[in-house]
């Protein structure tokens, strides 16, 4: 636990939060600034602060919960679709720096739209896979 964290305070029980699932390794809570009713956060209980720290073990726990989050967001609210979706450093939007991944429903007519794409740059698209398929082939994580 990192006594600093927002939500390890929440898994601690010293903040409190609408909880809606937990077991031995992750947490699952209501954001309190929901894009729509339901919008719920799942962390693992062990600190990490992004996908770049986090445990393997961790991340398969956590997303093996949002998968059980969506399923229930499913039955129980009947939204038109869900987004999953996890901001990793303040680049990408991250505030509270621990490992989360949000799963929101999407209901028809909300007014959140989703992200706005951008054609690649003549001889990008090509340039831009080969980088990636370097690093991938010489990954050592």
């Amino acid at each position: 636990m990192n006594s600093d964290c927002l939500f390890c305070k929440i898994a601690a029980r010293e903040i409190p939060a609408q909880i809606v699932y937990e077991d031995e390794n992750t947490l699952a809570f209501l954001d309190i600034n929901p894009v729509n009713p339901g919008h719920t956060l799942v962390i693992p209980k062990k600190h990490s602060v992004d996908i770049f720290e986090i445990e393997e073990k961790d991340w398969g726990a956590v997303m093996h919960v949002s998968r059980r989050i969506a399923h229930a967001l499913e039955r129980a609210l009947k939204p038109a679709g869900i987004n999953l979706g996890m901001n990793n450093r303040a680049g990408a939007g991250q505030m509270v720096f621990h490992s989360h991944v949000h799963v929101m429903p999407r209901f028809e007519g909300d007014p959140h739209k989703p992200w706005p794409g951008h054609p690649y740059a003549e001889g990008a698209f090509a340039a831009t896979g080969d980088k990636i398929r370097a690093a991938l082939n010489s990954e050592s994580d």
